[in-house]
C-alpha cells in the first residue's frame, strides 16, 4: 500500500510538471543546464516567450534569447573569497529551423563567462551564443 501511495503521488506530481505536446508544424528546443544552474526561455525574435522551460518555433530563422543563472566558484575569484551568483542573457540565432524536429539549447560556465550552444537532433552544434549582458545576484 505504501508503495501504491508513493508511485501515485509521483504520478501527480508529473502530470503537474509536464511539458505540452509539441506542435508537429513547430521546430521544438529543449532546455538543459548544469546540476546548480537554472537555464530560461526568455525572448524569441525580441517577443517575450509564454513558457520559460522551452522554445517553440515556426520553421525559418530566429534569435533565441535565454537567460542563464550559475554560481562562480571562490576558487576562480580569490583566496578569501564567497560564492557569487551571475545571471546572464545569450542571444543564439539558427537559420534554418524546421518544423517537426526537436533541438536543444544547452549552457554552462567557465570561471565567470557562460556559453550556450544549440544542437540538432543528431546532437551536432548548429549555433553558439553570444554574450547579452551579465550582472551578479
Amino acid at each position: 500500500m505504501r508503495m501504491f501511495m508513493l508511485t501515485g503521488s509521483v504520478l501527480i506530481l508529473t502530470g503537474c510538471v509536464g511539458l505540452p505536446d509539441p506542435d508537429p508544424a513547430q521546430a521544438w528546443i529543449d532546455l538543459d543546464n548544469g546540476q546548480e544552474a537554472a537555464l530560461h526561455a526568455l525572448k524569441v525574435d525580441d517577443k517575450t516567450t509564454t513558457d520559460k522551460r522551452y522554445f517553440e518555433v515556426p520553421p525559418g530563422r530566429h534569435e533565441l534569447t535565454v537567460r542563464y543563472q550559475f554560481p562562480v566558484e571562490a576558487t576562480n575569484i580569490g583566496p578569501d573569497a564567497q560564492r557569487l551568483w551571475r545571471d546572464c542573457r545569450l542571444n543564439l540565432t539558427f537559420k534554418d529551423f524546421s518544423a517537426g524536429e526537436r533541438y536543444q539549447v544547452q549552457a554552462g560556465s567557465t570561471g565567470f563567462r557562460a556559453w550556450a550552444k544549440l544542437y540538432d537532433q543528431d546532437h551536432k552544434v548548429i549555433s553558439q551564443a553570444k554574450p547579452a549582458g551579465c550582472q551578479q545576484s
